[in-house]
């Protein structure tokens, strides 16, 4: 596997976790993301964006997670002095080589993480995971007595045009409701075979979840 050359990026670390290929929208008006702002536009640069693993994304002194995602700015629009409104698209994995100093702005040095090689994820496997999410869509909607579109549209097929297993996964569970921390792992994940386990597993406790929260609520709920 070739190694890529680290780059040197504007970071914002949020408080939930990104997968490639999801749009971000942001609303900015703390002063050091108004400097990042304003340095990508001028410049046509992307930033990165990573999980914050412990504190908030307003005053700094947070921890952050080393994997996470180019994002560019698609849309950006004044809504103040110093005030921003941003549409963004996910895009490539990263991984932090090193975090830089935070003036003007967090900054650090990453390379583009792609899929590591691993065992290949067959078609079978593949719609074995799907086969569960669908169930798990299936089994809320009739929770809430709601009809679920085709099958093609839950899953999202369509949306992002060809996609390899590693990326078909990451369309998957950006579509599921997973917390951060399951995203996070389903991220970090190094190649597709890992990452066809983890969202397995994911999918498997989201179930669970669910069931237990069904078997508990009123029956006015």
């Amino acid at each position: 596997m070739i190694e890529l050359e680290p780059l040197e990026l504007a970071m914002f670390p949020l408080e939930v976790a990104l997968l490639p290929d999801q749009d971000l929208p942001l609303r900015i008006f703390e002063p050091r993301y108004v400097a990042l702002v304003r340095h990508c536009v001028d410049e046509g640069d992307p930033f990165g964006v990573v999980l914050i693993s412990r504190g908030r994304e307003v005053g700094g002194g947070d921890s952050r997670c080393d994997v996470g995602v180019l994002s560019r700015i698609t849309e950006c629009i004044e809504v103040g002095a110093d005030r921003y409104s941003l549409a963004c698209r996910t895009g490539e994995r990263i991984r932090v080589c090193e975090w830089l100093s935070d003036d003007p702005y967090p900054r650090a040095s990453v390379r583009l993480w792609p899929d590591e090689p691993g065992d290949p994820v067959t078609p079978a496997q593949l719609r074995g995971v799907e086969d569960k999410v669908i169930a798990l869509f299936e089994r809320i909607a009739e929770a809430r007595e709601a009809q679920l579109p085709d099958r093609d549209v839950l899953l999202g097929y369509g949306e992002t045009g060809a996609e390899d297993a590693g990326q078909r996964l990451f369309t998957l569970a950006s579509r599921i409701p997973l917390g951060a921390a399951d995203k996070y792992s389903v991220l970090a994940a190094p190649s597709a075979a890992a990452r066809l386990a983890v969202l397995d597993e994911a999918v498997v406790a989201v179930a669970e979840m669910l069931e237990f929260q069904l078997s508990t609520r009123g029956p006015d709920e």
